[in-house]
């Protein structure tokens, strides 16, 4: 598989709510961690999708937002992926922010440099990585 999401994730299917027009897929990484994905029930059939199958969540790094003290705030978004920013890279007008999370993945984000400046991302300051379910592609192998 190649892709150009700066955000591969190799995991499990967990758990899949079906619904009427979309379904609600919990993949587990190899990493432990949980991420909630939001695709359309004729996607998960498409794919083959159950428990057990092995999966890939994809996320554009464009679509991470990268927030400050999290645990003082409650958020709507169903992921949130805690660790330490390991490199801060700026260019012309966004930056490149890698977090490295508590359970060992490591997740891209882009942000504007106003943004980087603003919260002062620094590498080892804690930082959480926010994503909507809807965000969230789902791969399988062929």
């Amino acid at each position: 598989m190649k892709t150009s999401a700066r955000n591969q994730f190799a995991g499990t299917i967990q758990s899949i709510k079906t619904g009427a027009v979309n379904d609600e897929i919990v993949l587990r990484t190899k990493e432990g961690l949980e991420l909630v994905a939001i695709i359309t029930h004729a996607s998960t059939v498409a794919l083959g999708l159950t428990p057990g199958k092995a999966a890939y969540a994809l996320i554009k790094a464009s679509s991470i937002i990268v927030m400050m003290e999290a645990d003082k705030v409650l958020v709507s978004a169903r992921n949130c992926l805690r660790g330490k920013l390991t490199a801060v890279t700026k260019g012309a007008v966004n930056a490149e922010v890698q977090i490295d999370t508590h359970e060992g993945a490591r997740v891209a984000a882009i942000v504007t440099n106003e943004s980087a400046d603003r919260l002062d991302l620094a590498t080892g300051k804690e930082a959480t990585a926010i994503f909507k379910a809807s965000s969230v592609l789902i791969a399988v192998d062929d």
